[in-house]
């Protein structure tokens, strides 16, 4: 499986916190850590700096403290205890699929699934509750969804659309037809 991984792993870049303006870069491949930072400051003895770069095998790095507590302080230690997964060779394989590929596997989740799923990351979180994977959802148990269902869902959202009991919908989808009746007649008049 893990022949399956691109070179880059993981890719970040960021600025460190207030009041420096440095600008860091943070690479993790298969076989080393790498992390460059550009000075960026007003002050004389920093206007000659070059940007850095510092190389590291994952074992290495392993062992570097100061690298590090660089990288929480820049980038956060959710972030550090990630490149730590990965230098010790446990990959999180779902991070690295596309969304369109999770929105589709996760149309085929139960509601409580789901509901577990949306409270793993913040990924997650937005996938489980984008409107894209209740359109899909909808269209998963239904079969068939009317342009006048698709309107009235672009309206109301998709997750809402999906939770509303099909009374409701009823109602709803009459409504709407009544107010395109009552408008046409309007301008007809």
């Amino acid at each position: 499986m893990a022949s399956l991984l691109t070179d880059t792993l993981f890719e970040a870049r960021g600025q460190a916190p207030a009041p420096s303006k440095d600008f860091y870069q943070l690479l993790v491949t298969k076989k080393e850590v790498i992390f460059r930072w550009w000075k960026i400051s007003l002050r004389s003895e920093f206007r000659e700096a070059r940007p850095g770069e510092l190389r590291e095998t994952h074992e290495d790095f392993l062992d570097d403290p100061s690298l590090q507590i660089q990288i929480a302080i820049v980038f956060g230690g959710d972030t550090l205890d990630h490149i730590f997964n990965m230098c010790r060779g446990n990959y999180d394989f779902l991070v690295r699929l596309p969304d369109p590929l999770l929105l589709y596997i996760m149309s085929y989740l139960d509601l409580e699934d789901i509901a577990r799923l949306s409270q793993v990351s913040h990924r997650f979180e937005t996938l489980c509750n984008s409107d894209k994977l209740w359109e899909m959802i909808v269209q998963n148990l239904s079969g068939r969804i009317t342009s006048e269902m698709r309107s009235l869902a672009h309206e109301v959202g998709w997750k809402q659309f999906f939770f509303t009991n099909k009374i409701q919908l009823q109602l709803q989808l009459r409504r709407r037809r009544q107010m395109k009746t009552e408008s046409s007649d309007s301008l007809s008049d």
